[in-house]
């Protein structure tokens, strides 16, 4: 008759049940995989068949007892060791949100808000547009599968049970700054020919008291920053690709991988 012991369980599944833990972990972050239009059943099934896929890649997991506090501990870490390396990705797909409620706002285009109620918020139009955008131009540039081949090294480089506190996340908090600042320099000269325009009804408004601005500056306001948005998209992809290139080097480095 054939028996397991609870330890023999564990190495067993352990090929398996980690990498579904960090994975896991992952898609709460990952572009696409992170979105709410996917059940959660859904996301569990594609994790477990990745798992088994990458389980002859997976180095030998240290042996433990499956029913022990440890194992769930172990568990635990796994999650938040691959939501934190799918981070900078989900900061990436926010550059672009952010640069669509940058140029809203200096359009005149705040008050358009889209209600989501899938993940529940509320974004300015073009924010809802960009992050479409971003996450189509993400898959075309295969960025998902990148990803997952850097979780499957991310076993080889961070081994099962290494803990989470020595990992470099004081370098992952500064990603902060890397998305506020990228949202900037991408709206930079859409908000600086906004202000051109601004600036010139300001002073029409001095010179001919009499003319309406405010009924012409509005829609004028709208149009140009339209036009902004045709000459920002003429050379986003580029720079999408550079920046996506650099949250994935993130993602790689933030494990001990070497780009």
């Amino acid at each position: 008759m054939l028996s397991l012991t609870s330890a023999e369980l564990g190495s067993l599944l352990g090929h398996i049940w980690w990498p579904f833990c960090r994975v896991m972990g992952a898609f709460l972050m990952l572009p696409m995989f992170s979105s709410a239009h996917i059940n959660a059943r859904t996301k569990i099934l594609f994790a477990l068949l990745l798992s088994v896929v990458m389980a002859p890649m997976v180095p030998t997991p240290p042996a433990l007892d499956a029913l022990s506090l440890t194992a769930v501990l172990v568990a635990a870490e796994q999650v938040l060791t691959g939501m934190l390396m799918a981070f900078p990705l989900m900061l990436l797909v926010h550059v672009l949100t952010m640069l669509g409620g940058i140029v809203s706002m200096q359009m005149g285009l705040s008050m358009a808000i889209m209600n989501d109620p899938v993940n529940g918020t509320s974004q300015a139009i073009i924010s809802q547009w960009l992050l479409l955008y971003a996450i189509l131009m993400f898959l075309s540039l295969e960025g998902h599968l990148v990803a997952l081949g850097i979780l499957v090294d991310s076993f080889r480089l961070w081994p099962v049970g290494s803990g989470i506190f020595s990992l470099p996340l004081q370098e992952l908090s500064l990603r902060f700054a890397w998305m506020f600042a990228s949202a900037l320099a991408l709206a930079l000269p859409a908000v600086c020919a906004m202000l051109l325009v601004n600036l010139t009804f300001g002073v029409l408004s001095r010179a001919a008291p009499s003319l309406n601005v405010f009924a012409l500056g509005f829609p004028m306001s709208m149009m140009m920053g339209l036009v902004c948005m045709l000459l920002v998209f003429s050379g986003l992809p580029e720079l999408y690709s550079a920046l996506a290139t650099d949250a994935l080097k993130a993602m790689l480095t933030f494990v001990g991988g070497t780009p």
